[in-house]
């Protein structure tokens, strides 16, 4: 199977991604206040037929699947929940059945973020965080409509991203908007029958028919990025239907306004300062820079190259709308914190740079033709769906011009990233309305107080939204997502694990110290904040 290219991987947990903003003009807003969801008619509860996970010879993670126990199939859903009689479609799901059933939980569904992020292929890593507690559970990748394993939204683009920076000027800035448009045109040309029907609460509403199909009253909940607030309006819209519920890079809905990524310059940078200073520390190995800011400086003069005199990284046209978006896609990823790959990259567009040609380094070689061809297309098209129903953002163009240049002169890297518009304000209006969350269940909350992707200031404010829930804070930490065996926090998965085991909430909210290798050597003891 054909892996998602990194720069994708982890600007899907933009959503929040994808969906954390800072609320903007009045009039934006006052387009998108939320309304509290009424129920749609109920449809007939599916029945699956179970069968191997193998789709072909090529499917490794179906084989993986199957040696670990799994079967799949596929849920029928209406494809217009409000006409449950009408044309239907099927999304895809995979279980592993508890092996311990004397002393079983229940069904943990897990979803990984995206939007239109695949589940199933990437279930056994989550399977390997619970460790012994898995056989207590049903371990459930459902795939969201149009995505993973499910029949695609594909609109045919020429990339499988439209994340772009806006470049210098009006000029810059014209050619993303004629870029964005074109986008939704072919969209509208090629999947326009789909589009009203990709959006969260529709997500929300096939996952209802999952659980019934499962015949489990109450689910359990695993939420990454965007995962999260799936599972924030799946509570809102079907409340008591839920048992215990991990967040893990929580967003809060209120800063779904005005567009998904608005006003994270900030954050952004402080990953990029902390990643400089661990760079500036093995300069001997990369030459990047022997301070923080002699490393940040290179990245810059990088920058302001892309702009003056584009060059070439293999085959490919790096400029002022691309080199950013590089940067950008590479912070807050879920591998180890010490990995190398950013250095790398950032060595190979330095020597681009100054001699206009570079061969690219393998993390390049892999995520350049998502950002230059449509190997992905159907990813992008799909998330992009999912976007500009769930935060369609205002209408007018300028309105992101404006915000482009209050935010380039103090950041001038991503600004222009953050702040660009987009596919979503020439868009068909989306159907309905963002969801009220405001129902307040029982959760545990997990951030890293340097969250590039999801600010800490939202896991707060979600937090402070439901006053049953219980919030674990990773201090020092860049790092998007933190459960799991990836980061390796052995505090966040130790508290992670025991709530799902035991149901039971930590007397109070939790600290964490930073993992080994995230250039903090203290693993010191789990810290429990009154």
């Amino acid at each position: 199977m054909a892996k998602r290219p990194a720069t994708l991987g982890d600007m899907r947990k933009a959503y929040g991604k994808h969906i954390r903003v800072r609320l903007g003009a009045a009039t934006a807003v006052a387009a998108l206040l939320p309304l509290t969801p009424t129920p749609p008619p109920a449809a007939a509860a599916p029945t699956p037929t179970w069968h191997t996970c193998v789709r072909d010879a090529q499917d490794t993670p179906g084989q993986e699947l199957d040696r670990a126990g799994a079967r799949c199939a596929e849920v029928k859903v209406p494809l217009d929940h409000t006409r449950p009689a009408g044309p239907t479609i099927t999304v895809a799901v995979a279980r592993i059945p508890a092996t311990d059933t004397a002393h079983r939980i229940g069904a943990l569904v897990v979803n990984e973020g995206g939007p239109a992020d695949p589940v199933i292929d990437y279930l056994l890593d989550r399977r390997a965080a619970l460790g012994e507690l898995a056989a207590r559970y049903d371990l459930v990748g459902v795939d969201p409509r149009f995505a993973g394993r499910n029949t695609p939204l594909d609109c045919h683009w020429p990339t499988s991203t439209y994340f772009r920076g806006a470049g210098e000027g009006r000029a810059g800035f014209a050619r993303m908007a004629a870029f964005q448009r074109d986008l939704a045109a072919k969209c509208r040309s090629h999947a326009g029958g789909l589009l009203p029907y990709a959006s969260t609460r529709n997500a929300a509403r096939d996952l209802d028919l999952v659980r019934t199909a499962l015949g489990e009253p109450r689910i359990s909940y695993l939420g990454i990025s965007y995962g999260t607030y799936l599972g924030e309006v799946y509570t809102a819209m079907f409340p008591g239907r839920t048992d215990r519920i991990v967040l893990d890079g929580v967003h809060e809905p209120g800063h779904l306004a005005p567009w998904a990524e608005y006003a994270t310059e900030r954050v952004n940078e402080d990953a990029l300062r902390h990643w400089a200073g661990w760079a500036a520390r093995r300069d001997a190995a990369y030459g990047l820079g022997a301070t923080a800011d002699a490393v940040l400086a290179t990245v810059e003069r990088v920058r302001t190259t892309a702009v003056r005199r584009p060059f070439t990284v293999g085959t490919y046209r790096i400029d002022e709308h691309t080199l950013p978006l590089l940067v950008y896609g590479v912070l807050g990823d879920d591998l180890a914190p010490s990995d190398d790959g950013i250095a790398v990259m950032v060595g190979t567009l330095k020597e681009a740079a100054r001699s206009g040609h570079a061969e690219p380094d393998p993390g390049l070689a892999e995520m350049l033709p998502g950002l230059f061809t449509g190997q992905y297309s159907a990813y992008g098209s799909t998330q992009t769906a999912y976007l500009c129903a769930d935060t369609p953002g205002p209408r007018d163009p300028e309105v992101y011009r404006r915000a482009v240049e209050r935010s380039r002169a103090a950041h001038p890297l991503f600004g222009p990233v953050v702040n660009d518009v987009t596919p979503c304000p020439f868009w068909p209006a989306p159907r309905e309305r963002p969801t009220a969350v405001d129902n307040d269940v029982p959760a545990l909350m997990v951030n890293a107080t340097g969250d590039p992707r999801v600010p800490y200031a939202e896991a707060r404010a979600m937090h402070a939204k439901w006053p049953s829930s219980r919030l674990i804070t990773v201090e020092h930490s860049y790092r998007h997502a933190v459960y799991g065996t990836a980061y390796g926090s052995t505090c966040v998965n130790g508290a992670v694990n025991a709530y799902l085991a035991d149901g039971r909430l930590p007397r109070a909210d939790v600290t964490c110290p930073a993992a080994r290798g995230d250039d903090d050597p203290s693993t010191g003891p789990v810290r429990q904040v009154p």
